[in-house]
């Protein structure tokens, strides 16, 4: 039977059918549905809810419980429907009616929604990590091979000489915007919803401010009812922020696989970290960049999936949301994933370093004696007439260098001023404020 129900039990088709995955999903929430109920019941003694002997002995049994989320012996029961069912049970089943306290002036959908937004917002810090370790080998590959030109390409066709410095910046500063949307997203995200209840708040006097401090939130969501109403558009903001990430390494990949394509040749990687074929021998293929590029293309499309979940729910609670755990959760470890092997992979890509020695690259460099016409004084039209008329001719007999000076270009890459900008919006998440808080919590 579940904790709320009163005498007759749900048909056991209705119960598997409404549970569904959830109690596996649920699994993720499990730590974070400890810290709500401590910071929750910290709060209730103060408004007299819970006596400071009750309020001990719940906080010392529910650390036990946390410490057996942490070290993997938590489960939760066949049967019982979900974590926050059987968090309350087991502190039930030890404590007898000083469990069946922890609920009071709450329900499960503020319980929910404060587990969701303390498990995003882990899995928030942990992804800035991987993004900035990604970040950091691209400065580093982009330093590294600076001087090492490769041809630009526009509509595929052959268009202006571009470095490999160039190439490996250009992601790392797609980065940086990326890491603004997640900040956006983190931003949304950390704001507490404890305290709204079912959508309409409580009779209960309850100190939402104190358990906004207590786990580390920002702010609260002060409007119970667009605290409720926040579920699925926190989520859709969040997960547009994976699609930002997700596309960056998708364009990645795809470069890569052309690049390493033997008709371009700018690119390859050790034997062990490319796959062969059955039957032809000379085989390496991109397959760890193709699933990348597979997957990262998957993660785009969650933000409109959440989106066609929630599309028309009118305000207040309704059992669609339950879906948006399977749909959102998955995504951050397999964008976790992709970043961590697209550093494992680039940390070992070896650049061809004399690419433009090849002629069919000659006309890269068009732009370059225009621009050495315009130098002297010749129109720009009139230098562009003269060297497209000298290629047709037969006549073009270019330099093969590139003078690039201005801010952002092959000569001039600005990797301090990108470095700096990662640097700045890293820094103002304040990860530090929530782990610092939580940490309280449990000492």
């Amino acid at each position: 039977m579940k904790l709320w129900e009163k005498s007759k039990g749900a048909l056991q088709d209705v119960t598997d059918f409404t549970t569904g995955t959830d109690r596996e999903w649920d699994l993720h929430l499990a730590q974070f549905d400890v810290l709500g109920s401590m910071a929750h019941i910290r709060m209730l003694e103060t408004i007299g809810l819970l006596t400071s002997a009750e309020l001990k002995t719940l906080t010392g049994e529910l650390k036990k419980i946390h410490g057996a989320i942490m070290n993997g012996t938590f489960s939760i029961d066949q049967g019982v429907e979900d974590v926050h069912s059987q968090v309350e049970m087991m502190l039930t089943k030890t404590l007898g009616d000083v469990g069946k306290k922890i609920h009071s002036g709450r329900s499960r959908n503020d319980q929910v929604l404060v587990d969701i937004r303390l498990f995003i917002r882990d899995e928030i810090q942990s992804l800035a990590g991987s993004i900035r370790a990604l970040f950091d080998l691209l400065i580093a590959k982009s330093e590294e091979h600076k001087n090492q030109l490769l041809p630009g390409y526009t509509h595929l066709q052959l268009a202006m000489p571009s470095s490999f410095g160039l190439w490996f910046a250009a992601y790392a500063e797609s980065l940086v915007d990326d890491v603004i949307t997640l900040q956006a997203a983190y931003r949304v995200t950390n704001k507490n919803p404890l305290g709204s209840g079912a959508g309409y708040g409580s009779s209960f006097p309850l100190n939402r401010t104190m358990t906004t401090e207590l786990l580390g939130f920002e702010d609260l969501n002060y409007n119970v009812v667009y605290a409720q109403m926040g579920r699925g558009k926190t989520e859709r903001i969040v997960a547009a922020a994976l699609g930002n990430v997700a596309a960056t390494l998708s364009k990645l990949s795809m470069d890569v696989c052309l690049y390493m394509n033997p008709n371009f040749g700018f690119i390859s990687f050790p034997d062990e970290l490319t796959t062969g074929s059955s039957i032809m021998p000379h085989k390496k293929n991109p397959d760890v960049f193709e699933l990348i590029r597979g997957k990262c293309n998957g993660i785009q499309s969650v933000a409109n999936e959440i989106n066609l979940l929630t599309a028309n729910l009118p305000s207040g609670y309704h059992r669609d949301l339950q879906l948006l755990k399977e749909t959102l959760f998955p995504a951050f470890r397999t964008l976790s994933d992709c970043l961590r092997m697209t550093v494992l992979m680039l940390s070992k890509a070896k650049v061809n370093e004399r690419i433009l020695d090849d002629p069919k690259y000659q006309y890269l460099f068009s732009v370059e004696e225009v621009n050495k016409l315009v130098q002297t004084g010749v129109p720009f039209r009139d230098a562009y007439k003269k060297v497209g008329l000298d290629i047709e001719q037969g006549k073009f007999a270019p330099s093969g260098k590139a003078n690039y000076t201005h801010e952002g270009s092959i000569g001039n890459l600005c990797n301090d001023k990108i470095k700096q900008l990662m640097h700045t919006h890293q820094d103002s998440f304040n990860f530090q404020k929530a782990q610092q808080a939580l940490s309280r919590l449990l000492n």
